[in-house]
């Protein structure tokens, strides 16, 4: 049918790492080069990491993922730490500059316990007056209604298979948004159907969970060209540091 391997090819095929057209990927790329050591937290297939070391980056790489599926992509490339895991299992190294969460993957933090947890590890993780960096969609901007068969993909998959690709929300409750992911063939035979649940934090939210954990905030943009967080933001791009 559709297997895991399949769908962690697709994902690289509908999110492409392209820091030279894509103004999300460079404030990412921006930071890890200013960086000597990075922990990339939730980074799926790699391609963060992938990009950063096949053009010129030189100090410490690590990826940390839970997904299999994902990881056996990123392993592709041997010159990359990768390891298996949630981001509450970030080593207390105390040892990196910069901390990422690119993606969205932030998100997928859904519970306080998760998220008290995992901002513990990654604060752990990284050295004093390390940074964290990582973003959020803005829940004032409902991103959640666009994600409907309406607006289906149609691409060329894995092994030039055709297919076609939508989202479909369940529920919305609270600040909780749960919703499927279907992949299918053109003829609407369906391959694989995937639920996610993710969490939109206001900013007040946000920065309580940051302050407990000991961080502070940096910087607090509310688009990819640090322009601030305004009543039209479609996103909450953080920068925090480790007291």
């Amino acid at each position: 049918m559709f297997s895991d391997a399949d769908a962690a090819a697709l994902y690289d095929l509908l999110n492409p790492w392209e820091p030279g057209s894509r103004s999300s990927d460079r404030f990412y790329d921006e930071l890890v080069g200013d960086a000597d050591s990075v922990l990339d937290v939730g980074c799926g297939t790699g391609a963060m990491l992938h990009w950063a070391r096949g053009h010129g980056y030189s100090g410490r790489l690590v990826g940390l993922d839970p997904d299999r599926a994902a990881l056996a992509r990123a392993r592709r490339r041997t010159d990359i730490e990768w390891v298996e895991g949630t981001a509450a299992d970030a080593a207390p190294e105390a040892a990196f500059a910069l901390a990422t969460m690119a993606g969205h993957a932030f998100q997928c933090l859904v519970t306080g316990e998760e998220l008290r947890a995992s901002l513990a590890a990654i604060r752990a993780a990284l050295r004093p007056d390390g940074r964290f960096a990582f973003e959020t969609r803005h829940p004032q901007a409902r991103a959640w209604q666009d994600w409907n068969p309406s607006h289906a993909r149609e691409l060329t998959g894995p092994a030039g298979r055709a297919l076609r690709v939508w989202h479909h929300v369940e529920s919305v409750t609270g600040d909780l948004v749960t919703f499927t992911g279907t992949t299918a063939e053109p003829d609407g035979r369906v391959l694989r159907v995937d639920r996610t649940t993710l969490r939109f934090l206001e900013v007040a939210a946000l920065d309580e969970y940051l302050a407990a954990a000991g961080f502070v905030v940096e910087g607090r943009y509310g688009d990819w060209d640090r322009g601030p967080v305004t009543a039209a933001s479609r996103e909450i791009i953080t920068v925090a540091r480790r007291r």
